[in-house]
């Protein structure tokens, strides 16, 4: 088993605080998405299973098939990952108790009741046939009952565990029990076995026990393969005959004998509630289970007149089962079959070549899948049987994996980016980035960028802003002006300029604030004082130089003012764009490079110093960070 300690934080997401369960496939643990703040339940898979190959990639697939079931009857898979040699499947976190547990308490449960909770069931099977996902292991385990009788039911997808549990003891008993006979058979499944195994807890609520008690598995499976079920009755003198012949008809042991839909069954489910709440054919109060209650004369007459009617319709099954079996032998003697090819895997225009090759018809039916667009992932009947030749064989083809558009959340807070991405079902990974335009704590953008077209469950990277960098200033004291702001602009700094007085050499910078050393946000300016040269007495005291001319009399000029301008934005654009875009603006480009893995990012502008928005001397340089798939260090690089 995976033992998870108290405190693990789970893939840097999910903080385990307690294990709320164990089964045959996996722990289950309540858990904290630090991400989101919420509470999940977080499954985490035996390691057994995590060294299969063949399961691990099913359990892939299978869990982001299950995400894709937004349905209030379906608990919501958030995330899957790795963890610790194994994997794990964030999923919703619901407070109340399986029905199992419900059925160990309060069993035999009312017909209404029953009805009630078997059409919440129904509902999200039907809704995950309806987008491709067969459960494959409905139970009362794997349906949790809230306070008010509100269900969900999980696993959806992701239940399976391989051939190798129906031997183990234990684990398996619980799903055995609810097994329908194509599964015990090893054959395919479809939305009929989900039905049969909805039958099987519709009718557990309502006799206080399963229809097929055994001491091992292999046992149970058996009797569903080969017994009739215990009629209802015979534990629920009370149950109303319309409820008991629906659950018959989804016990069928023949699949094309049971609701071929979920969608039929809630239909006649729903209107056998209307007959027992309408009070038609009523026959008493519910009762413990294998309790016996005596009756008045008149309702044992009336009973017996019942059980009288209701012998008519098995007659009629026998002689239908009778003429059937005639109708097979003919067939046998008369009939020239043809055996299903296998198909599953081809694409499915060579499959169909297959088949009428074989004499037989093709019908094709579209699921959303992880496999390639136009490959066969399903077949009825199954491969190896032998139907009447000219008859049709259904391929289910995959129309590939459901894909979404990433919605754009550059300058929205973290949480509510993650919840945005979450909520369409992408995978989420955050990652900081510097930004001297993006608000510290506010999305950048998303790699592959907003507006791609993703598969459901992929990684979608969310890029966060730090906040700009900050630097460390230099030390320009004693140089000359152009030199200082060479200095301050190569480190992504502003500058101001104020003139002094001083007979320290003209345009020598004379003192600096913030001082050299001192780390400040890149962008931010650095006031230097630069010497305007000499007074006008000082330079009277020194010497006249032969022949110099005489100087013009009034006031002298000061130094002209420098034009400035605003350093445009060009994070994103590609090299030349930026480039050309800065030219424009009256700025020279120097560049450097930074090894990136997404190859999306090669050739395309990361960082700019100055930032956007910044004033600088017209003609100044702004250095510009390109994004290199194939380079692992910085360096100059010539911008075109």
């Amino acid at each position: 088993m995976t033992e998870v300690a108290e405190n693990t934080l789970v893939d840097g997401r999910y903080r385990v605080r307690d294990r709320i369960g164990s089964g045959g496939m996996a722990d289950v643990y309540e858990a904290e998405d630090v991400h989101l703040g919420r509470e999940v339940a977080l499954k985490m898979l035996h390691r057994r299973f995590a060294r299969d190959d063949q399961f691990v990639e099913r359990f892939r697939r299978e869990a982001s098939a299950a995400a894709r079931l937004q349905h209030p009857h379906v608990v919501g898979v958030f995330d899957r990952g790795e963890h610790d040699g194994t994997y794990y499947i964030a999923m919703e976190r619901l407070e109340g108790r399986t029905l199992k547990d419900l059925i160990l308490d309060e069993a035999p449960l009312d017909q209404e009741r029953v009805v009630g909770l078997g059409l919440q069931i129904v509902e999200a099977a039907g809704f995950a046939h309806a987008h491709g996902v067969i459960h494959r292991d409905l139970k009362p385990h794997n349906v949790i009952v809230r306070a008010d009788d509100d269900l969900k039911v999980t696993d959806f997808g992701i239940a399976r565990a391989g051939a190798s549990e129906m031997t183990e003891t234990g684990s398996i008993m619980g799903t055995a029990q609810y097994l329908s006979p194509e599964q015990a058979e090893g054959h395919a499944v479809t939305a009929a076995s989900d039905v049969y195994s909805i039958g099987v807890v519709l009718y557990e609520m309502l006799a206080g026990r399963v229809p097929f008690e055994a001491d091992s598995a292999v046992s149970v499976a058996l009797k569903h393969l080969t017994e009739a079920p215990p009629p209802l009755s015979t534990f629920r003198p009370d149950v109303h005959p319309a409820l008991e012949a629906v659950i018959a008809r989804a016990l069928a042991k023949d699949p094309a004998e049971r609701y071929p839909t979920a969608g039929e069954l809630a239909a006649d489910l729903a209107a056998a509630r209307e007959q027992i709440v309408a009070g038609e054919d009523g026959r008493g109060t519910v009762l413990p289970a294998g309790a016996v209650v005596p009756l008045t004369e008149a309702q044992a007459q009336a009973a017996e007149e019942e059980r009288r009617r209701r012998r008519w319709p098995w007659l009629a099954l026998l002689l239908l089962a009778l003429a059937g079996l005639g109708v097979l032998l003919a067939a046998l003697l008369f009939a020239s079959d043809v055996r299903v090819p296998r198909l599953v895997g081809q694409d499915v225009e060579r499959a169909r070549a297959a088949l009428t090759r074989a004499g037989l018809e093709t019908k094709i039916e579209l699921r959303t899948d992880a496999a390639p667009k136009g490959r066969v992932i399903a077949q009825r009947p199954d491969p190896g049987r032998e139907i009447e030749e000219g008859a049709s064989v259904t391929l289910v083809a995959s129309s590939g994996p459901l894909e979404r558009t990433i919605p754009e959340v550059k300058g929205e807070t973290e949480r509510a980016a993650v919840l945005e991405l979450s909520e369409a079902q992408f995978r989420v990974e955050t990652e900081e980035r510097s930004s001297s335009e993006i608000a510290r704590g506010r999305a950048i953008a998303t790699r592959p960028p907003a507006g791609t077209e993703v598969e459901v469950g992929e990684r979608v990277r969310l890029l966060i802003s730090s906040g700009p960098r900050r630097v460390e200033v230099p030390d320009v004291v004693g140089l000359t002006r152009s030199s200082a702001e060479s200095a301050l602009e190569a480190r992504g700094l502003g500058v101001s300029v104020e003139r002094a007085r001083s007979d320290e050499p003209k345009g020598e910078v004379l003192a600096q604030t913030p001082d050299g050393g001192t780390r400040v946000k890149e962008g931010d300016a650095v006031a230097i004082s630069v010497s305007t040269g000499p007074s006008d007495r000082a330079r009277d005291r020194r010497p006249a130089p032969d022949r110099r001319e005489p100087e013009p009399e009034g006031p002298r000029d000061p130094d002209p003012p420098e034009a400035t301008a605003t350093v445009p934005g060009v994070v994103g654009l590609s090299a030349e764009a930026a480039a050309r875009r800065l030219r424009a603006a009256g700025f020279g480009v120097s560049s450097t490079t930074r090894s990136v893995a997404d190859e999306d990012d090669d050739g395309i502008v990361l960082d700019q110093s100055p930032g956007s928005g910044a004033e600088r001397r017209a003609g100044a340089t702004v250095t510009i960070v390109i994004g290199r798939a194939d380079d692992s260090d910085s360096e100059e690089v010539d911008v075109p």
